[in-house]
């Protein structure tokens, strides 16, 4: 049985050789990775790795947002080349699981079916205090398990998709976000083989500030792509763009002298299994030198509880204009909408008048009953039509 990862990368050198040291410790086969033009000193990193035979690396420094064929076409290769029995189409901030942690991910598939097909794998983010920089693998260290109503309030619009995890297929097809697959669902995983994922989006204000301006030029550099109003990156960037991002990704995370707080309610659930997990994995590395360095401490510049809280209410006010002028869009909006239909229900009254009026004054128009039935039709289209105008003022009339 092999499992191979697939991922697409742009500027991740923080986080990405402990990305590839878990993964390779878990039993993939192979990592087949395309470098999407990074400048950070990813791409070195990757090459060290390929150059041990550990990734089939790939360079296309294209900024067009094209995940979906990219992602595609090393998922077909995954089980073309390597023959893979099952695929995970990763991202470098991503770090696969299995729920038993005493099994490795290999140990995992080897008692999954193939008949299943498609399963998806549950994400959960991982949080703790904000820094300037550095991976925060020893500092991400609770579970965010926030109410949606209050992640709302923080500028976030839900918890992660769960990602998708396939058996190997020549013709198969990922989606843009690697959450869907054309391969059907047969069912999920035994519970004893069940999968999750770790995953660390906001692990530094570097980090954000680059792959939001990484994400947001791209977009802005092919308006042919339309990505949804909801997406969080371009959300982002339009914080950034008005220089509000920074407190807002502060916002974002708990302050640490609140985190004891956030654990007794039960928002943050504290998980240090992967902080432990990659530095049990030192000794015994591939590259050493590079895991070392993307969990040392050392790296990161934590931002203080005074500043972080400082920001944070300072994001407070930003996000509180931010939902009214949300709430304000969608009020136009509707009011957009009755206008609209509005303008379309006095358009069919006349158009309704006009053709009885024409009726009453066709030649030979003479038997009663076509004289009531044309009254009626002119008698309606007048109510039709004053009733629009009304909805339109805003007003009523007296019976």
């Amino acid at each position: 049985m092999k499992f191979v990862v697939t991922l697409m990368v742009r500027d991740e050198a923080d986080v990405i050789a402990a990305m590839i040291e878990h993964h390779i410790a878990q039993g993939a086969a192979k990592i087949i990775v395309t470098d999407n033009g990074s400048i950070d000193g990813t791409t070195e990193i990757l090459q060290e790795y390929a150059d041990d035979g550990f990734v089939e690396l790939h360079h296309d420094p294209i900024h067009r947002k094209q995940q979906r064929s990219l992602v595609t076409s090393m998922a077909r290769r995954a089980f073309t080349v390597y023959g893979a029995d099952w695929v995970v189409n990763a991202d470098a901030d991503e770090f696969f699981v299995p729920v038993d942690r005493s099994m490795t991910l290999q140990q995992a598939f080897e008692s999954i079916p193939l008949e299943i097909g498609a399963f998806t794998a549950p994400v959960f983010n991982m949080v703790g205090a904000g820094a300037q920089s550095g991976s925060g693998v020893h500092r991400l260290l609770w579970r965010d398990n926030r109410p949606l109503d209050e992640l709302r309030g923080l500028g976030i619009f839900a918890h992660p998709t769960a990602n998708a995890i396939h058996r190997g297929d020549a013709d198969v097809v990922v989606q843009q976000g690697n959450h869907f697959v054309s391969i059907p669902s047969a069912g999920s995983p035994p519970q004893e083989a069940a999968i999750e994922v770790y995953h660390l989006p906001w692990r530094s204000w570097s980090q954000i500030e680059r792959k939001t301006v990484n994400t947001g030029t791209s977009y802005d550099d092919n308006p042919d792509m339309n990505p949804s109003p909801n997406h969080h990156v371009m959300t982002d960037w339009r914080r950034y763009k008005g220089g509000r991002l920074r407190c807002m990704y502060l916002l974002r995370l708990p302050v640490s002298d609140d985190l004891a707080i956030a654990e007794a309610s039960g928002s943050m659930i504290r998980d240090t299994w992967l902080s432990e997990h990659l530095q049990r994995l030192v000794g015994t590395a591939k590259r050493p030198d590079r895991l070392a360095a993307a969990i040392s401490a050392d790296a990161d510049a934590v931002v203080g509880a005074q500043e972080h809280r400082r920001e944070a209410d300072i994001a407070r006010l930003v996000r509180q204009v931010e939902l009214e002028r949300d709430e304000a869009a969608v009020e136009a909006r509707k009011h957009h909408e009755t206008a609209t239909r509005i303008a379309r229900e006095r358009d069919a009254a006349r158009a309704e008048l006009a053709e009885a009026r024409a009726q009453i004054e066709r030649p030979g128009l003479v038997l009663r009953r076509d004289l009531l039935r044309v009254r009626g039709k002119v008698i309606g289209g007048v109510r039709r039509l004053r009733a629009a105008v009304d909805r339109a003022r805003g007003t009523t009339r007296p019976r």
